[in-house]
């Protein structure tokens, strides 16, 4: 199992931009990952992913609209596999809410947890952006635990007026 209660370390700037890809994609959910070195404590850049949702092709939710739930493209996801063998993996997966909370809501937690129950589903810790129609409201970081064996809050951020 892979325990990933060590929360990453998020500079302002990449969090600042994860804001902005929240911003441009409201009403709908934003999606994508932050990349860092395999072996760092940080993270030290984005990459926003297309919410494919609309195609319904979400593997637990198909019948939830953009605004409710979010799944990678294909491409994305292709993208997604191919940083985790590289020196700058995928570190943590990004989404927003556009409800304004900040939580790793049941469905998160299915589809971000190994098909047998035993970890994660990737290596990676998952951040939630809670957004509405003003502001970012707040955003937190999740990481499993095999102690807990699920994942757990590892951090809470202020929003932002964006």
């Amino acid at each position: 199992m892979t325990n990933l209660a060590d929360p990453l370390q998020i500079p302002s700037p990449i969090l600042a931009q994860v804001y902005h890809e929240a911003r441009r994609a409201f009403p709908s959910e934003c999606c994508g990952w932050l990349t860092g070195p395999a072996d760092g404590a940080s993270v030290d850049a984005i990459r926003p992913a297309d919410n494919d949702q609309a195609s319904g092709s979400h593997p637990t939710a198909s019948e939830r609209t953009a605004e409710t739930a979010y799944v990678f493209s294909s491409s994305d996801l292709m993208a997604l596999n191919r940083s985790l063998d590289s020196d700058s993996p995928a570190r943590i997966i990004f989404h927003s809410h556009p409800n304004g909370r900040a939580y790793l809501s049941d469905t998160d937690r299915t589809v971000a947890t190994s098909p047998w129950g035993d970890g994660p589903a990737y290596p990676v810790q998952q951040l939630v952006v809670g957004i509405d129609g003003d502001r970012v409201v707040e955003s937190a970081l999740f990481g499993w635990d095999d102690d807990a064996g699920g994942f757990v809050e590892l951090a809470r951020f202020p929003g932002a007026e964006i």
